[in-house]
């Protein structure tokens, strides 16, 4: 049975540097996107509420 080599690097070809500062924009990205999507239904629930109330 033959082994494969070992790929050499990251499968994105990033460097360690360059995964941890997209990763900390990605997840900056996220949390502000997040932040605006719950801001924007809080505001449509006060608007025109669509459970119960």
């Amino acid at each position: 049975m033959s082994h494969l080599p070992e790929p050499a690097g990251s499968p994105t070809g990033l460097s360690q540097e360059a995964a941890k500062a997209f990763h900390g924009l990605f997840v900056t990205s996220f949390i502000g996107f997040t932040a605006i999507a719950v801001v924007a239904h809080v505001l449509v629930w006060y608007w025109r509420p669509w459970l119960g109330a």
